[in-house]
């Protein structure tokens, strides 16, 4: 740039110097390069200035929803309406996507002519990213003038959390129990069918009770009660004091290329919360694929709670919830827990994810036991992070109380980890206190 201001100064002096010599002696020379230079700027000022009138861009992407480790593929279409040419042309991607592509040098962009590129993205962090701002920058041949053209962003990407297929998570005996239909209406297909009402769009097909459609003439369709089966639950640790994060100068991306077709493998940064959400994910994940009714609890900066619900649907609710998640808040564990405790099902399953190696972990299980729940504790480890207290002493302490705990350290591979805490969980002995 300072380079461009230089030559334009020397030009602009060119000329004044040129007027200067011919006012002063009327030699032939100086009006000749005083219109030479004269004309060389006004000409490519004007060219700069018609550079990017009439250019359009528009992005596309298949879809807007991805998950951290996923290829995110954009599509940059460019049109030239004018009638000139544009000679170049840099496209520069201001998305807030982190290692965003897109920003290309482009030439030779005819009139009415169009052009396209694919841009592929290593997805590495979880939220909401807008795709854009993109600026696109454009002048004369010899770069001395340059315009700026800016077209906001109109889309937004949602990137949900890593999740690892675990395997096998088996939960303890006894969490099934059975009982009496809660006198509560469900969306969901159950064996509890109480009655017949009229048929309502949007009602699926699969609900139809033909034999009262045909004796009334009109569709009508079955109603179901919530099925008695205990409910799993996800309590994740939000609170700001528990978090421990590292910085970490790589980009957490390796592996093959795109052009592969293959995953890249993106690892977690050393953030403990990262990690707790990673597991929780991965956790209803697999509830949800048994069927379970899963729920969700946590206390950020504020109260997050996803009722229990089965099916597929529930897991898309559950991982965006996941995916704006911070660790901001100021409620401990076991004042969540305590709170939204006496609110379960006798019998659930809770799962307390947290990377708290304080005693108060401890108060939270006893809290859980007392109403007729059934704990498990997932502990990211704190010291292995770089720091925070020693978790060790805790962990014996659970397994003091037979309460099954999984710990996570850095690095783990989750999928490993949880599915190899399976086997721990079916030699403890758990009382049956329903």
């Amino acid at each position: 740039m300072r380079q461009v201001r230089a030559i334009r100064w020397a030009l602009a002096g060119m000329a004044a110097l040129s007027l200067a010599g011919w006012l002063a002696t009327g030699a032939a020379i100086y009006p000749r390069l005083f219109y030479a230079s004269a004309l060389f700027l006004a000409a490519t000022l004007v060219w700069s200035a018609l550079s990017l009138r009439g250019m359009e861009l528009n992005r596309h992407s298949r879809s807007l929803r991805a998950s951290v480790g996923d290829l995110f593929e954009e599509r940059f279409e460019l049109f030239n309406a004018a009638r000139w040419s544009c000679l170049w042309l840099d496209v520069i991607n201001q998305s807030s996507l982190p290692h965003a592509e897109g920003s290309r040098l482009l030439t030779a962009i005819g009139g009415r002519q169009k052009r396209s590129y694919v841009a592929r993205t290593w997805l590495t962090a979880r939220g909401a990213f807008a795709l854009g701002p993109t600026l696109l920058v454009s002048g004369d041949p010899f770069g001395l003038f340059t315009r700026e053209k800016v077209f906001q962003s109109r889309e937004t990407l949602v990137v949900l959390p890593m999740t690892s297929a675990i395997p096998v998570f088996r939960t303890p005996p006894g969490l099934l129990p059975g009982g009496k239909a809660v006198r509560q209406k469900t969306l969901e297909v159950t064996p509890h069918a109480v009655g017949v009402r009229e048929f309502a769009p949007g009602d699926p097909m699969k609900r139809i009770h033909w034999p009262s459609t045909a004796r009334r003439g009109r569709l009508m369709v079955k109603e179901f009660e919530q099925d008695p089966q205990a409910e799993v639950w996800i309590f994740l640790d939000a609170e700001q004091s528990t978090r421990l994060a590292q910085p970490d100068d790589a980009d957490g991306r390796s592996g093959d290329g795109w052009w592969l077709h293959k995953r890249a493998r993106v690892r977690l940064p050393k953030d403990t919360f990262e990690y707790a959400v990673s597991i929780a994910g991965s956790l209803a994940r697999y509830f949800l694929a048994e069927r379970r009714a899963v729920g969700l609890a946590c206390a950020g900066a504020r109260l997050t709670v996803l009722p229990a619900e089965r099916g597929e649907r529930q897991a898309g609710k559950i991982l965006e919830t996941l995916a704006f998640l911070q660790a901001d808040g100021s409620l401990p564990l076991a004042g969540l827990v305590s709170g939204q405790s006496r609110l379960l099902p006798l019998g659930s399953s809770v799962i307390l994810v947290t990377s708290s190696p304080r005693s108060d972990l401890l108060a939270a299980v006893a809290d859980a036991e007392r109403r007729n729940l059934r704990p498990l504790v997932v502990l990211v480890r704190p010291d292995t992070f770089g720091g925070g207290e020693a978790s060790q002493a805790l962990l014996d302490e659970l397994a003091y109380r037979n309460i099954p705990a999984c710990p996570i350290a850095y690095g783990d591979d989750l999928e490993t980890q949880l599915s190899r805490s399976a086997g721990i969980f079916h030699r403890l002995n758990f009382p049956i206190g329903v």
